[in-house]
């Protein structure tokens, strides 16, 4: 079996800060900030020159890895947009609407763990309640006016220690509303694409799986 390539690698091999390390994404020691280039290389003064195929594959990995999901879990929402397009007024819009309201993704934007990955494991194993209603599924289709909380058996375990302390520099969504008292995360608006700070050229991604 194939040894894993370590998380910030993929992030240099990609160019672009996929924040998936949680903490240190935003530190000094992100290796992508100290070393912008592929690894394994040195800056070169000469850019050799990207294919159209290699440019779109590129660009579906950066949004693949930026919400932490398998290639077969990002092509089953793009193509459920393309079979739908007709529907949307926005094709972009309703990817990102699709990828923004999984459970694990309002976890992590809401704070709740530092990380996407960190924010999946805590759903699987039964961390958080919906509409107070048990949800382990971190692929979970929330919706506006959904309320998710922190199970109250749950609120001593160590990776919430300083979850109050850390709220209150954490750059929050407009799309949700955010109670760091009691912890409590609401969904109230549709997330806008033009709000978030998505790495990616969303129209390549619907161009490599339409090819």
């Amino acid at each position: 079996m194939p040894k894993k390539e370590p998380k910030c690698k993929k992030c240099r091999r990609l160019g672009v800060k996929l924040f998936l390390k949680g903490e240190k994404c935003f530190s000094y020691k992100c290796p992508l900030t100290r070393k912008p280039y592929p690894p394994g290389e040195r800056p070169k003064k000469v850019v050799p020159k990207v294919t159209e195929y290699k440019r779109l594959l590129n660009e579906k990995q950066k949004l693949r890895l930026f919400y932490g999901l398998r290639d077969r879990q990002l092509k089953k929402y793009v193509k459920e947009v393309l079979e739908q397009a007709k529907k949307y007024k926005d094709l972009d819009q309703a990817l990102v609407e699709k990828l923004e309201l999984r459970l694990d993704n309002v976890i992590f934007r809401a704070g709740f763990a530092t990380s996407r990955a960190q924010a999946r494991q805590l759903v699987s194993h039964k961390f958080f309640l919906v509409n107070k209603k048990n949800v382990n599924v971190p692929s979970y289709q929330l919706k506006v006016g959904d309320e998710i909380e922190i199970k109250p058996q749950k609120l001593e375990k160590k990776v919430f220690q300083h979850l109050k302390e850390r709220l209150k520099t954490w750059q929050f969504p407009s799309y949700l509303a955010v109670d760091p008292e009691n912890l409590k995360v609401k969904v109230v608006e549709k997330p806008k694409v033009e709000d978030l700070q998505i790495p990616v050229d969303l129209h390549a991604v619907f161009e490599f799986y339409a090819k």
